[in-house]
């Protein structure tokens, strides 16, 4: 991309800085959590990184810059940019940047794993929300893990906090289901774009929680999920709350991902006792024998 072709860019989507829109571009070329663009960013700003992959600007003596851009510049088509701007208006998404009023410091405390900028659709003030608790768990939720999530979700949310979680199956479907039944404020996340919702199964209730919510990623829109997607997704839910609740995980679960980016991070972990006959938590089991604090009430969990 070219200074021409972004300046032409810029004429097009006049509403956005310059910072906003190199930041917009970036994110449809960079990956999730790609550390040596977190640092290019910190050091040149979202503009200069641009620059710098583009080799607008004259190379800088870094190492990591070489492959950047081995892993960028094939993403990076005048004609796919202006598409996913089109689908932005369509689905009216929003850019999220570190200049916006709505934009979570929360996430700052992730250094250069900090997402580049995020796309919303529903209520962005949300995501600047005082208290803030993820609540995540198995996709394989038993009977019991669904009746406590739904338990914990209402009575946190009549307490004031907002339940962020990532849309999937299982516990984190329940949090979202039973916020949204007791009129408090929820944000899911997505690891692909935000104009194709995924879990499909789960496209009424994430239209529910765009109506009545937050529906958030980091991911352009026509990015689809995958598997690194998911994982680096969860760094954004621990980082954006204060803290991090597992209701019910295996103990291989992907529940615990998120529950170790908000350990690294410095939050509060959580997680809720099961039966020692259940496989489904035994992820829980796990955490609280590393020193998460056991959570058996909405009271113990507005605590965290």
């Amino acid at each position: 991309m070219t200074a021409t072709t972004f300046q032409t860019l810029h004429q097009q989507h006049h509403a956005l800085t310059e910072d906003a829109l190199a930041r917009a571009v970036l994110s449809a070329i960079v990956e999730p959590g790609d550390t040596d663009a977190g640092t290019l960013i910190a050091t040149y700003t979202a503009r200069g990184t641009l620059d710098l992959i583009t080799g607008e600007t004259e190379s800088i003596d870094n190492v990591n810059l070489l492959g950047l851009r081995n892993r960028t510049l094939p993403r990076l088509n005048a004609g796919s940019i202006e598409i996913m701007f089109r689908q932005v208006v369509r689905f009216g998404a929003q850019l999220i940047t570190p200049e916006h009023p709505h934009w979570p410091t929360r996430l700052d405390d992730l250094g250069t794993l900090a997402p580049i900028a995020l796309w919303v659709r529903g209520n962005t003030e949300m995501l600047v929300d005082e208290k803030t608790t993820a609540m995540v768990g198995a996709r394989a939720a038993t009977g019991y893990g669904e009746h406590v999530t739904m338990e914990l979700a209402a009575g946190l949310s009549d307490r004031g906090h907002t339940i962020a979680s990532g849309a999937a199956y299982g516990i984190d479907g329940m949090a979202h289901r039973a916020t949204l039944a007791s009129r408090g404020r929820t944000i899911a996340y997505l690891a692909g774009g935000v104009d194709r919702f995924y879990p499909s199964g789960h496209d009424a209730l994430l239209t529910r929680i765009v109506e009545r919510g937050a529906v958030v990623s980091e991911l352009p829109c026509g990015s689809a999920p995958t598997r690194w997607r998911f994982l680096n997704r969860n760094r954004l839910i621990a980082a954006n709350s204060n803290a991090t609740l597992v209701v019910e995980a295996g103990f291989r679960s992907g529940s615990l991902n998120t529950a170790a980016h908000a350990t690294n991070l410095g939050r509060p972990v959580g997680a809720v006792p099961g039966p020692i006959t259940s496989a489904a938590s035994a992820g829980c089991h796990r955490l609280i024998s590393e020193g998460a604090m056991i959570v058996t009430s909405a009271d113990e969990a507005a605590d965290l």
